[in-house]
């Protein structure tokens, strides 16, 4: 029999095919970068008893799944480049796929999540505290990563059903839907119609919640007839704006551009700048744009050097 259609064997993965040296050094100090910026964020709001609200608090979970994100595929692409091995067992590539796509869509839903609450936060303030309380927003953020584990459910049992034969090649880094899905020599309709209906119920709907929320806010802000009062409240959701471009515009490229041809590099791409850019660039973005979590690092900073 010409081609190998056994479920159990490894996969290749061709996206180290050239300058694996350069990708170690790179996967490294982009890894290191996550790992500090996120968990410096997460730390700050847990001790600083001035970032105790629910923006915060989504912040602080935000932080984790970014970690959670990246850690699911930095981690195996360094190690892959490293060694100069380009094999993954069937098993490690289906798992890889489980959690990357689950933290994605729970990053996907916690954003709409974060818009909801400067909405409440900015549009209905006297209700504020008594929306966003602590065990709403406990719920919440428990309810965007069930959603994104349920997703990843679908994406998997439909992906390990169809049939890889030859080598078993994947023109990619780490194991994605859509590079495995131009990899399958099977029937890929179903595959793809779920792709295109999960991407709309998973990115493009929470991308409508943000998108409407911040139509009512800026609608606000406008009515604010102090232009320092328009800023400072615009300052508060413009780290979020900025955030959320970022991780959206990337995500629904991913899963929504070419499968196959001679643009397919540009999903390779797509795919690495999806599951960098948002761990890498999120604890930047906050920790520049916002006032307060600079003034709880400078008092963290300013305790670490003169403690007494």
């Amino acid at each position: 029999m010409a081609t190998n259609e056994t479920y159990f064997d490894d996969f290749i993965l061709l996206g180290f095919s050239e300058a694996p040296r350069i990708f170690s050094l790179l996967f490294a100090t982009i890894y290191a970068m996550i790992i500090t910026g996120n968990l410096t964020v997460f730390s700050i709001i847990r001790v600083d008893r001035h970032l105790q609200t629910s923006m915060y608090f989504f912040l602080s979970c935000l932080s984790i799944l970014d970690v959670c994100y990246a850690t699911v595929a930095l981690p195996a692409m360094l190690v892959n480049a490293i060694m100069g091995n380009r094999r993954i067992s069937f098993n490690g590539c289906f798992t890889q796929l489980y959690f990357f796509v689950s933290f994605a869509g729970a990053e996907s839903l916690l954003l709409a999540a974060m818009a909801y609450d400067r909405y409440v936060a900015i549009c209905n303030p006297l209700h504020y505290l008594l929306i966003m309380n602590k065990m709403f927003c406990s719920y919440f953020v428990a309810g965007c990563c069930i959603c994104g584990f349920l997703n990843s459910v679908f994406h998997t049992l439909m992906t390990v059903k169809l049939t890889f034969c030859g080598d078993r090649e994947i023109h990619h880094f780490f194991c994605d839907v859509v590079p495995m899905l131009e990899a399958a020599c099977s029937d890929t309709d179903s595959s793809q119609v779920l792709l295109n209906i999960v991407t709309v119920f998973m990115g493009a709907s929470p991308f409508l919640v943000v998108l409407y929320s911040y139509i009512h806010i800026i609608s606000t802000i406008l009515k604010i007839r102090s232009s320092a009062g328009r800023q400072k409240v615009f300052s508060t959701c413009s780290s979020h704006i900025t955030v959320v471009n970022v991780f959206y515009i990337t995500v629904m490229f991913n899963y929504n551009g070419p499968i196959s041809g001679d643009y397919f590099v540009i999903v390779r791409v797509s795919s690495i700048l999806c599951s960098v850019l948002p761990p890498l660039f999120n604890p930047a973005i906050y920790c520049l744009r916002n006032k307060e979590v600079k003034r709880a690092l400078k008092r963290a900073f300013t305790l670490h050097i003169h403690p007494f």
